[in-house]
């Protein structure tokens, strides 16, 4: 499963490393609100969440929807205006005042995605009694935002950029201004990448989760969703914009909305550890560990390594089993093999075991 993006025919030019204050303030809050997501940001968000004044405390409640189930749209404005360039603003307020100029029906669109995600890949309007029905599955409190956003979507807007505003002066400005710095070094650097060593270099650079696939023309994100969208589109303002993010980890965001410039938001200042394995891959390995069998060589395997003959002999099973066994193993990479003489060794990989609960979160939350 991937977001594809169509590139075919797009000049180099068109491919932007730009930073965000606005979308970087949508993953703090992201951050704040789901700190689980984000273990080395604890000590970050407890300090905020202790120094917010209650009134701020209760809007960033009524609104968590935009950062919590899904990430809205909402954060990322330049990308929605038609025939854009897809050029950040300079500061929050410049994008704030992006985001007051979309059009009425996008900004309504983009703000109720949370309750019209499956409506989100056809780009077709929001129907307000559908809208107003699955927010209500989602409790009064967004049932009642939802209601202010369809009945009167001009104070809906007044009243996000004042929440945004207010955010900026309780700690998203100190934030931003301590931050700002490595993303825009990190731009500075994708795009050296990009114009020396071309665009699967730079995507390499980006993300393990990011690639460029020189056959069909498209740039491909590993994500456990599946999506489509256009760099070409001319009436949207042809190109791609990726946006580096202190907070985001181990987020990839993928803003592949209908009439939108694309937009991929990854990760910098990740934690020091191995990649983490594709989707596919996951798959593989849990359904390898998911036989009892294969639990039961795991358990030898994890203490030592052992010939094929060894292991048959252990759980009276033939030798062939156990070959089809560590077959499974092996194609999905969880046992290693060597040579000692004239037999052959097998052993389990336990740092790749170890790492399986962590790609599972990683894979789950890109």
């Amino acid at each position: 499963m991937s977001v594809t993006i169509d590139i075919a025919g797009l000049p180099p030019e068109r491919i932007l490393f730009e930073i965000s204050p606005l979308a970087e303030l949508g993953v703090a809050l992201h951050a704040l609100s789901e700190p689980g997501h984000h273990p080395g940001l604890h000590g970050w968000a407890t300090a905020t969440a202790a120094g917010l004044k209650p009134d701020l405390a209760d809007r960033l409640h009524e609104a968590a929807f935009l950062w919590t189930s899904t990430f809205s749209d909402v954060f990322m404005p330049f990308a929605g205006v038609r025939g854009g360039d897809g050029r950040t603003g300079a500061t929050l307020a410049e994008e704030l005042d992006v985001l007051d100029s979309l059009d009425e029906e996008r900004f309504i669109n983009a703000t109720l995605e949370f309750t019209c995600s499956s409506s989100y890949a056809s780009g077709a309007p929001v129907d307000p009694d559908r809208a107003l029905e699955l927010a209500a599955s989602r409790g009064p409190q967004q049932l009642a935002f939802a209601r202010r956003l369809v009945d009167d979507p001009a104070a809906v807007r007044t009243w996000l950029r004042r929440l945004f505003e207010d955010c900026d002066q309780a700690f998203f400005a100190d934030t931003w201004n301590r931050t700002r710095v490595q993303l825009a070094a990190d731009a500075r650097h994708k795009t050296e990448i990009l114009r020396r060593k071309g665009l699967a270099e730079a995507l390499r650079a980006v993300s393990p989760a990011v690639s460029l696939n020189e056959a069909t023309g498209r740039i491909e994100a590993d994500k456990l969703t599946v999506g489509h969208t256009t760099g070409v589109d001319p009436a949207v303002g042809a190109g791609v914009t990726f946006l580096p993010s202190r907070f985001g980890w181990p987020h990839l965001m993928v803003l592949h909305a209908p009439g939108w410039r694309p937009v991929v938001q990854y990760p910098v200042g990740a934690p020091e550890l191995p990649g983490p394995a594709s989707v596919e891959l996951l798959a593989l390995r849990m359904e390898a560990l998911a036989h009892p069998m294969r639990m039961r060589l795991c358990r030898n395997l994890a203490r030592a390594p052992y010939t094929t003959g060894e292991l048959a002999d252990s759980h009276g099973i033939s030798a062939p089993e156990v070959s089809r066994h560590l077959s499974v193993l092996k194609k999905a990479g969880l046992v290693t093999t060597r040579r000692r003489g004239r037999y052959v060794l097998h052993q389990l990989d336990v740092a790749v075991v170890a790492r399986l609960g962590s790609d599972f979160l990683e894979t789950v939350l890109r």
